[in-house]
């Protein structure tokens, strides 16, 4: 089946040309977050070329990393409609404290975009945090099968807290879908089907392959964000996104 496999695919020729870029960028910015301010006197003299051998100094170029959106009609883990301007690719983890806080803090005021169509959001289980967190997303993806990801993802995240490692066992799993009126046969079988499996490897080796290795981390209009940054930084940097769209 042609859409089956398409985004694997495109992974596949698109994550080795870009992981080394991508991984510049973010090193970047962790060192810049590692200082208290702007850069010192003498990080800026020495940034300068030698006076006499002056030389124009060209940016590299920046990869495309809007590649790394799927605009997946058949993808039930998004939010917003395909052709949106501006895509948020989240990279998460059922387990992450600060995954559930951006969740319930930052989430909902984007999704204001997502309803004006303005905005696509697509989730990606990275799972860093082990089995409990493959479990909690092969769950979520077997809720997404019957087109209750959002609903089913919320209670993974309710209030803002991620929930223990108890309540990630397959049968708590399964109470929680029976809770939301799913269909629990259905959802077992594709909970434990060897195609969600598939599925689950498949992103959380996506954000793996682009350097995210710890959670979350974001691409939003195809610029990283790392870590739960404050709803206005995200706010802001859509904003950005949708205006070079236009």
């Amino acid at each position: 089946m042609p859409n089956e496999h398409k985004h694997r695919q495109k992974s596949a020729w698109l994550v080795p040309a870009i992981v080394a870029a991508v991984a510049a960028i973010l090193i970047t910015a962790v060192i810049a977050l590692g200082r208290d301010g702007e850069p010192s006197e003498d990080d800026s003299e020495a940034a300068r070329p030698a006076p006499d051998n002056p030389t124009d100094v060209q940016e590299p170029d920046q990869p495309d990393l809007t590649e790394v959106e799927r605009r997946d009609d058949e993808d039930p883990l998004v939010a917003g409609p395909v052709d949106a301007p501006v895509a948020l690719v989240v990279f998460s983890d059922y387990q992450c404290p600060f995954c559930a806080k951006w969740n319930d803090e930052t989430l909902p005021l984007l999704m204001e975009h997502v309803e004006s169509g303005d905005l696509r959001v697509e989730w990606r289980d990275v799972n860093v945090f082990g089995s409990a967190s493959e479990r909690a997303a092969k769950a979520s993806y077997a809720a997404a099968l019957q087109g209750k990801f959002w609903e089913y993802h919320d209670e993974l995240f309710a209030d803002g807290e991620h929930r223990s490692q108890t309540q990630l066992s397959e049968e708590a799993l399964i109470t929680l879908a029976e809770d939301l009126d799913l269909d629990t046969d259905r959802f077992a079988t594709d909970f434990a089907s060897a195609e969600t499996a598939e599925e689950i490897d498949d992103n959380a080796q996506l954000g793996m392959d682009l350097g995210a290795h710890s959670t979350p981390a974001f691409l939003l209009g195809g610029q990283p964000i790392m870590g739960a940054q404050p709803s206005q930084v995200f706010l802001d940097a859509f904003q950005d996104a949708l205006d070079t769209a236009e």
